[in-house]
């Protein structure tokens, strides 16, 4: 089922496949490590359906494993580092029937026997699958069942070949669809030791990287660090930004300090998969999305996607899917013809006395405040005025917090209409964003109300 992927890894050759701090691996070397990854699920009888978990992150072995087991027709349950205070959850939702270590290749029985109608209609046609879960932050994950075959579907068609920073992790849709493209069109997938922006930009100047898949969140802590200014970063072509909404004063800043990159907007989700797009200009936050096997509306002011490799549904949750199969993926959109401007989660719209407030709005002015790292922004009840602008800031050096108060509110207010400006001002000890670098707001709620 995707034997044309393993042939294009093969005809890659001598060419750089995968790239870390300390190894090249080829496209050879993939190949025969996929191999190797083979054999072994064979004789610890993983065969089609079985269903699977795959822990580690990104390197040759975690890419030769999650291949080798799509290959064997396996359904793959990727669960990176950064998912191990859920993992025992996620094992059980996904009915994980064996675990993959990828670094050393052990294959443990769990003693389940997945028992799902997605796994059956899987296991019916013989096709591979993958479970990704969402975020969680509506309270808890939903594990998103996809066919691989229809996902990989869309990397069949040759496109231009670039060398990637594997940015998002391998549970990740963003990360899956970042690693796919790659193999699919030679190019090469770097991974930095860390995803600090010192080590991303130390990745891009030793592996000459042209392509950097990333989120807001860490662009504005890439342009905090100023690390593009200590390393040769002059192979950078494009760099696409998605996850979250980006704040208009961090793409604006992200133009100047990279004038000739080409800068895109992605969109895309767990259950959808991510869509082709392209930005109207370089520092617009317009974009138009959906491209070959997606359709695309906005109903009531909310953007409504129908994909052909959308997932099949969910393990632990309704389908999401209307008679047509459209989805309301929950994003507020703004129409300009054939332009949209996503402004974000409608669950995260703050109602302030009939008045509605967009985060990335207020964050976009916050964060153009001087000592500001970085900011994230929330809604909270009130008993008069049915919501307030509650603002979680992370400061770069240590200032008194009724001083930054005062002068955050001041400065707010001479920038935002007055139902914008924070009522309610925290100063964080930690960072505001969570592992995927998508900032948190629910998270803050529950920690300040604990």
């Amino acid at each position: 089922m995707i034997e044309w992927l393993l042939q294009r890894i093969e005809a890659g050759g001598d060419a750089p496949a995968i790239g870390t701090p300390s190894v090249v691996c080829t496209y050879w070397g993939l190949a025969s490590a996929i191999a190797v990854r083979r054999r072994t699920l064979e004789r610890a009888g993983i065969t089609r359906g079985t269903i699977v978990s795959l822990e580690g992150d990104y390197g040759p072995a975690s890419i030769a494993a999650f291949l080798a087991l799509a290959a064997a027709g396996a359904v793959v349950v990727p669960i990176s580092s950064y998912s191990t205070p859920q993992r025992d959850s996620l094992l059980e939702t996904a009915q994980v029937e064996a675990r993959l270590d990828a670094a050393s290749g052990i294959v443990t029985r769990t003693g389940r026997t997945a028992a799902h109608p997605l796994y059956d209609r899987l296991r019916a046609q013989g096709h591979p699958g993958l479970v990704l879960f969402t975020s969680g932050s509506t309270g808890r994950h939903k594990g998103a069942v996809h066919d691989l075959v229809l996902l990989l579907e869309k990397f069949k068609t040759a496109r231009s070949c670039y060398r990637t920073i594997v940015f998002l992790q391998i549970d990740h849709i963003g990360g899956i669809n970042t690693l796919l493209y790659t193999l699919a069109n030679g190019g090469m997938s770097v991974v930095p030791a860390d995803r600090s922006p010192e080590e991303v930009c130390r990745s891009i100047a030793r592996h000459r990287v042209e392509l950097l898949p990333t989120s807001p969140t860490f662009l504005n802590l890439l342009l905090l660090s100023e690390a593009f200014t200590r390393h040769d970063v002059s192979s950078l072509r494009l760099v696409t930004y998605g996850t979250e909404p980006m704040p208009e004063s961090t793409l604006e800043r992200l133009a100047v300090a990279l004038p000739g990159v080409n800068l895109l907007q992605t969109y895309g989700s767990t259950e959808l998969g991510i869509l082709r797009s392209k930005s109207r200009s370089r520092d617009s936050l317009w974009v138009r999305v959906g491209g070959e096997g997606y359709e695309t509306k906005v109903v009531d002011g909310r953007l409504r996607v129908r994909a052909r490799a959308a997932m099949l549904g969910y393990l632990n949750a309704p389908s999401p899917f209307d008679e047509e199969g459209f989805m309301d993926t929950g994003d507020l959109a703004e129409v300009d013809g054939e332009w949209i401007r996503i402004l974000g989660r409608q669950s995260e719209v703050i109602n302030v006395g009939g008045s509605k407030v967009h985060p990335a709005e207020v964050e976009s002015v916050l964060l153009t405040l001087d000592n500001v790292r970085d900011a994230s922004v929330r809604g909270e009840p009130h008993p008069i005025v049915g919501h307030i602008v509650c603002a979680t800031v992370l400061l770069h050096t240590e200032e008194s917090a009724a001083d930054f108060r005062a002068r955050a509110r001041r400065y707010c207010g001479e920038r935002l209409a007055s139902y914008k400006v924070p009522a309610r001002i925290t100063i964080a000890e930690g960072p505001v964003h969570n592992a995927r670098f998508k900032r948190m707001r629910r998270a803050f709620v529950e920690q300040e109300h604990a």
